[in-house]
This record gives C-alpha cells, sequence and structure tokens, in this order.
C-alpha cells in the first residue's frame, strides 16, 4: 500500500512540478513583455521630451524672428517668401509630430490598461499558485514523514530480516550437512534398490511372458474398471425406454386394429356389402399386425434385461439389440407389405361418390403422411442396425461414428413425432368431413373416435420418446463406448463375451474374499504364545480345538454307548421270549396227538421260512466308521436251539472284534488328521508372519525414500528461501535509496 502511495504521490509531485515549470516560464514571458513595454514607454516619453524641447525652440526662434521683422521689415518682406515656406514647412512637420504624439499617447495608454490587466491576472495566479505551493507543501511535509515513518519501520523489518537471514543461515548449514547424510545414505539405498531393481527386472523377463496391455487382442480381454452409477443410469434409462416402446406398441396395436375396422365399414359397410377385393387383402393383413408389433416389446424387455448392474453394457457387449433390430425390420417389411393397399384403399375412397372435394383432398395428404411414415421407420432401422453391428461385426461401425448415429436416431424420432402430428391433424380433419356425409353410422363416428385417439397416443409416445433421446445423447455416446483401460475398444464380441466371463468369474472370487475374518487373538497373549507358534508345530488354539472335537466324539460315543445297550436289553428280551416260545412249542410236542403231528411239518415249516426271512433282513448298526449292514443266515431247527446261541455268540464276538478294530482305525486316520491339520495351521501362521514382516520392510524402505525426498525438497526450499531472501533485501536496500533520492528531489522542489 505504501508503494502504490509513493507512486501516487509521486506521479502528482511531478505533475505539479511541470505545473509550475510552465507558470514559471509564463511569468517569464510576460514580464520580458512588460519590460519591452516600459521600454516602449520610455523611448516615447523621451521622444516626447525632445518634441516638446523642440516645439520650445521653435517658438523661440519664431518670436526672434518676428522681433527682427519689425526691425528690417525689408529684409523680411524680401525673406518673407522663405519665412513663409518654412513655417509651412514647420507647421507641417509640427503637425506630423502632433499626429505621432497622439498616437504615441493611445498607445501608451493602451499599453498601461493591458499592463495593469496582465498585472491583475498575474496577482491572481499568484496567489493561486501560492495556495497550491502551500498545499503541496503540506502534502511534502506528510509524505516526508510517512517516508521517515516507512524507512523508521523498513529499518527496523531489515534488521529482524537480518537476524532471520543469521538464522536461516546456520539453519542451512546444519540442513546442508544433513542432505550430505541424507545423500550419502541416498546413495547406498540407491546401489541396493538398483540391485534389487536388477533382480526383479530378470525375474520379470524370466517370469513374466508378455505385458497384455501392448496387444490390443490381449488388451480386449481385460476387465474394465466398474462403473456402478454409469450401469444403474443405464438400466433406468433402458426401463424408461421399454415403458415409451410398450406405450408405442399398444398404439400401434389399436391403430392398426382401428384401420382394420374402418376399411370394413366406409366407404363400404361389409355388413351390407362386400367390400372391394383390395380392402379385403388389406383388412386380412392389418388383421395380422400382433405377429408384427408385439416382438418388439418382447425385443426391447429382453435388452432391458440383459442390462444388469453387474454387466459391462457397450453396443460390443448388447447382443439383444440385434434381436430388437431383427424384430423391427419384420415390421418394416409388415409396413412396406401393407403400405400399397393402403394408398389404393385411398385412392379407391377418393375415387367413391360419397367423397367430397375436401375430403379428397384430405385423403390426399394421408396418402403423402403413410409414404413419409414408412421412410422414417426405414431410417430409424437403418440407424438401429447400424448400432447392432458392433456386437457381431465390429468392423461394420467404427467408435468415431457413434455419436453420429445416435444424433440422426434422435432427428428421425423427431421427424416420426412431426409425421405424426400431421396424419393427427389429417385424420381429424377427415374424421370430421366424413361425419357430415348423410351414410354416416354411429359405427363409423366411434371407430374415427378410436383412430384418433390412437393416433393421439402415438403422437404423445414418439414425442416423449424424441425428447427422451435427445436429452441423454450425450450420455449414451460416452457411456456406451468405453472399453478397456488403455485399449481404444473391444476388438470382437467374443472378446467382449469373455471378458465378461473373466468379470463374473473376478466378482465371484472378490465375493469369495469378503469372508467374516475369524476373532483376534489379544495382544498380550498373542505376545506370550509367540514363541510358542514360531517353534511348535501345534499351536494353543489348535490344542484346544482338538478337545473340543474329542469332547464332541466322547459325548457321540456316549450317545452311541447308551443306544447300544438299550438294543441290547431290547435283544435279551426279545431272545428270552423265543427261548420261551422254544420251550412251549417242544413242551406241546409231546402232549399232541398224531394228526397233530402230521400237521406240525407244515407249521415248522412255516415257522422255520418266517425265521429264516427275519434272519436274513438287514441288520443296521450306526457307528463311528460306517454303517454296517449284516446278513446273518441262521438255519433254526426246532431240535438244534443250543447250536444257534453259539453260532450267535461267534457272530458276535467276530463283529464286535471287527468294530473294535474299525474304530481303532478310525482313531488313528483322526489323530493323524489333527496332527496333519495343526502342522498345516502352524505353518500358514508362520507364512503369515513372514508374509507381514515383509509388508513392515517394504511400509519402512517406502517411509525411508519418502523422508529422502522430504529431505531433498526441503533442502531446495531452503535454498530457494535464502535466494528470495537476498533477493528481498536487495529490493528493500533499492527502494530505499530510490525514497531516499525522491525525499530530497522533494525537499528541493519544496525549498
Amino acid at each position: 500500500q505504501l508503494r502504490a502511495q509513493n507512486q501516487v504521490l509521486k506521479k502528482g509531485v511531478v505533475d505539479e512540478q511541470a505545473n509550475s515549470a510552465s507558470l514559471k516560464e509564463q511569468l517569464k514571458m510576460k514580464d520580458q513583455s512588460l519590460r519591452k513595454l516600459q521600454q516602449e514607454m520610455d523611448s516615447l516619453t523621451f521622444r516626447n521630451q525632445q518634441l516638446a524641447k523642440r516645439v520650445e525652440l521653435l517658438q523661440d526662434e519664431l518670436a526672434l524672428s518676428e522681433a527682427r521683422g519689425k526691425k528690417n521689415k525689408k529684409s523680411v518682406e524680401s525673406s518673407s517668401q522663405l519665412s513663409q515656406e518654412q513655417k509651412s514647412v514647420f507647421n507641417e512637420d509640427l503637425q506630423k509630430k502632433i499626429e505621432e504624439n497622439e498616437r504615441l499617447h493611445i498607445l501608451f495608454f493602451e499599453a498601461d490598461e493591458q499592463h495593469k490587466r496582465v498585472e491583475a491576472e498575474l496577482r491572481s495566479r499568484l496567489e493561486v499558485l501560492e495556495t497550491d505551493a502551500a498545499q503541496h507543501q503540506a502534502v511534502v511535509d506528510s509524505l516526508t514523514k510517512k517516508y521517515t515513518e516507512t524507512i523508521e519501520k523498513l529499518q527496523s523489518d531489515k534488521a529482524k530480516l537480518e537476524i532471520k537471514s543469521q538464522t536461516l543461515e546456520r539453519e542451512a548449514k546444519d540442513c546442508r550437512l544433513r542432505t550430505e547424510e541424507c545423500q550419502q545414505q541416498l546413495k547406498n539405498l540407491q546401489e541396493a534398490l538398483g540391485s534389487r531393481l536388477e533382480e526383479s527386472l530378470c525375474i520379470i523377463n524370466e517370469k513374466v511372458p508378455f505385458n497384455d496391455t501392448r496387444s490390443a487382442q490381449y488388451n480386449a480381454l481385460n476387465v474394465p474398471l466398474h462403473n456402478r452409477r454409469s450401469q444403474l443410469k443405464l438400466r433406468d434409462l433402458a426401463g424408461q425406454a421399454l415403458a415409451f416402446v410398450q406405450e408405442l406398441v399398444t398404439a400401434l396395436l389399436n391403430f392398426h386394429t382401428y384401420t382394420e375396422q374402418k376399411v370394413q365399414i366406409f366407404p363400404i359397410d361389409s355388413a351390407t356389402d362386400t367390400i372391394s377385393p383390395l380392402n379385403q387383402k388389406f383388412s386380412q393383413y392389418l388383421h395380422e399386425n400382433a405377429s408384427y408389433v408385439r416382438p418388439l416389446e418382447e425385443g426391447m424387455l429382453h435388452l432391458f434385461e440383459s442390462i444388469t448392474e453387474d454387466t459391462v453394457t457397450v453396443l460390443e457387449t448388447t447382443v439383444k439389440l440385434k434381436a430388437f433390430s431383427e424384430h423391427l425390420a419384420s415390421y418394416l417389411g409388415f409396413l412396406r407389405k401393407i403400405l400399397p393397399y393402403q394408398l389404393k384403399s385411398l385412392e379407391e375412397e377418393c375415387e367413391s361418390s360419397l367423397c367430397t372435394a375436401a375430403l379428397r383432398a384430405r385423403n390426399m395428404e394421408l396418402h403423402g403422411d403413410m409414404k413419409r411414415l414408412t421412410a422414417v421407420f426405414e431410417k430409424l432401422h437403418t440407424y438401429v442396425s447400424l448400432l447392432a453391428l458392433p456386437s457381431t461385426r465390429p468392423e461394420g461401425l467404427l467408435r468415431t461414428n457413434y455419436n453420429f448415429v445416435f444424433t440422426n436416431i434422435a432427428a428421425s424420432l423427431h421427424g416420426f413425432h412431426d409425421i405424426l402430428k400431421d396424419i393427427s391433424k389429417h385424420y381429424s380433419q377427415k374424421a370430421a368431413l366424413e361425419q357430415e356425409v348423410p351414410t354416416a353410422t354411429q359405427k363409423l363416428i366411434t371407430t374415427n373416435d378410436c383412430i384418433l385417439s390412437s393416433v393421439a397416443a402415438l403422437t404423445n409416445g414418439a414425442g416423449k420418446m424424441a425428447s427422451f433421446f435427445s436429452n441423454n445423447l450425450d450420455h449414451f455416446s460416452t457411456s456406451l463406448s468405453y472399453g478397456p483401460k488403455g485399449g481404444a475398444e473391444f476388438i470382437s464380441p467374443l472378446s467382449a463375451e469373455c471378458m465378461l466371463q473373466y468379470k463374473k468369474k473376478a466378482a465371484a472370487y472378490v465375493k469369495s474374499l469378503k469372508k467374516p475374518c475369524a476373532d483376534s487373538v489379544p495382544y498380550e497373549e498373542a505376545l506370550a504364545n509367540r514363541r510358542v507358534l514360531l517353534s511348535s508345530t501345534e499351536s494353543r488354539e489348535g490344542l484346544a480345538q482338538q478337545v473340543q472335537q474329542s469332547l464332541e466324539k466322547i459325548a457321540k460315543l456316549e450317545q452311541e454307548k447308551e443306544h447300544w445297550m438299550l438294543e441290547a436289553q431290547l435283544a435279551k428280551i426279545k431272545l428270552e421270549k423265543e427261548n420261551q416260545k422254544l420251550k412251549n412249542s417242544l413242551s406241546g410236542h409231546l402232549t399232541e396227538t398224531i394228526q397233530e403231528h402230521s400237521v406240525l411239518p407244515n407249521i415248522t415249516e412255516q415257522k422255520k421260512e418266517t425265521t429264516e426271512k427275519s434272519l436274513r433282513e438287514p441288520i443296521k448298526s450306526t457307528s463311528l466308521v460306517r454303517n454296517l449292514t449284516l446278513r446273518v443266515p441262521i438255519r433254526v431247527t426246532s431240535c438244534s436251539a443250543p447250536d444257534a446261541e453259539s453260532r450267535e455268540d461267534l457272530i458276535k464276538t467276530h463283529y464286535m472284534a471287527r468294530i473294535a478294530e474299525l474304530t481303532s482305525h478310525l482313531q488313528l486316520a483322526d489323530s493323524k488328521s489333527v496332527h496333519f491339520h495343526a502342522e498345516c495351521r502352524a505353518l500358514a501362521k508362520r507364512l503369515s508372519l513372514a508374509e507381514k514382516s515383509k509388508e513392515l520392510l517394504t511400509e519402512e524402505l517406502k517411509l525411508a525414500s519418502q523422508n529422502i525426498t522430504r529431505l531433498q525438497a526441503s533442502k531446495l526450499s531452503y535454498e530457494d528461501q535464502l535466494s528470495m531472501m537476498s533477493d528481498h533485501l536487495c529490493s528493500m536496500n533499492e527502494t530505499l535509496t530510490k525514497q531516499r533520492e525522491e525525499i530530497d528531489t522533494l525537499k528541493m522542489t519544496s525549498k
């Protein structure tokens, strides 16, 4: 601020100095002119005095001559002629002198007046200049005071800056020493990192076969960055487009259906008379409209379902767009098929006797509108088929032309909307004229109203679609044309499909990694067990887990033991019952009659068969080893009960021994598996500890490199600060000298 004020004051002082100099020069000029006028006045007064003396002398001479004339009249008479001539000469000379004197008096008076006027002006100017000089002197005094204060302040700042520069020099010396040490450390680290870099480059050259980003074919298989917001936005836009297409499909179905009804009614009603073969064929084709219009909605629905949050939606991956393009082509073929019949039907209607001139004009306008409508659908099909090319043949449409295609689609949709507005206008006029026909029925009026409502729905739907596409044109052209990192585009649809598969695998892998972590061990406990974890193959956690598993197995074995004890008790009860039955049957054999002896073999055979069946049924036992299915083929006879019991005891002992052997093998296998599991856990923990230590070392290395770079940057900043301080001191000295010179000049000018 002081410098800015100083500059302003300098300019003001310089301007005032220039003004004062110009005024001084003017004053000098006026003084010179005044002196000249005074000199002229002096010369004129002197001349007047001379002339006055001359007149006096002449008067004296005249008096003398008159006196002499009285004495010598004769001489005078003789010389009267000469004196008369002299007198006339003198009179003329006197007259001239008088006139000159009068002129000089006038000039003197004018000069005196002008001198007085100039003197008054100069005095007023002098007063103004004196007041200005006083003001300038006050300003100069204030400036000198201000500059003295600023000089004192700058001197104090200079002293402070000198002290600060001394401290900075000391810090710079310390920094130099530190930088030397850091440079030495940097050299050592550079050597170490250089050796590591060589090793890593050798490993990369040996182990990494190629860099896939260099090749466009391989880079196209890389998964690009997933933009979830863009995918959600595209899905939302696809949902809006689906709603608009559904609205258009409904309106097209109604339009074609009501057009078919109109052909059946006007100009000839099919209920009262036969319509022309042309209209019959036309109505037959119109009846098939659903098979061409409905697939448009289905194709758009499939396209909407293919755009999900997890996919990468670009033109190379939107395979369903090809199906939608085919459905649009089939509908375009339908329009081309019905167009000549529709045009001929309108011409036939114009030729009928009921058609007036105004109605004929409306029919010809609709004649042109239908041609334009088919042409617009051809344009839309062309551009949609171009958009479907990247998913089948990417060389058919370059990415640089995407924006051009989208722009033309938006223009075609706007043209479609304009044509539908014209059709709606002309149809409304045509319907109003048809109502005035004397043969118009209520059915014709309602059909016309339905056609107008369907055309209005078509117009609204087309307008919404056109505005929707125009508003989101930039988003379509940008979001549907991104690709892998470092690459311009996908090479082919096959590469895009492979990329989507890799993306699914990557998402599944990342999802598998997002499992809940196990509860961490407390820090003190981990420190206490660190040596055990590093030296022993079994950790405390593994042993606790083994104990828990053993307790669970013991509980299961106790449950099985109780189960088998209950089974044994039931078997004993059944055995006692069977023995009781055998005893009863043997006592009954002794008391029965001979007839009963003849019947007994049949009964015994039946019992034998039932017992064999019951014994041959599988006996299932649940244990730790596996389900044992036993088939015991025991032959029971009525007279060998002790042999059967001994055989059962042998089978029982054999299977009990087998079960004991299998359980021992199972326990041995369980113990080995637990031992191996514990060793694997210990090795995994050792590996994790090693990786953690490696990460810590890499972090320390990064911190060291960051410290080195920071020290280098601080060194540079200190050097920059010192240079800036020296430059600042030099500039301050220069400003002080300049201000002193300016103050001296101001003092001189004020003096």
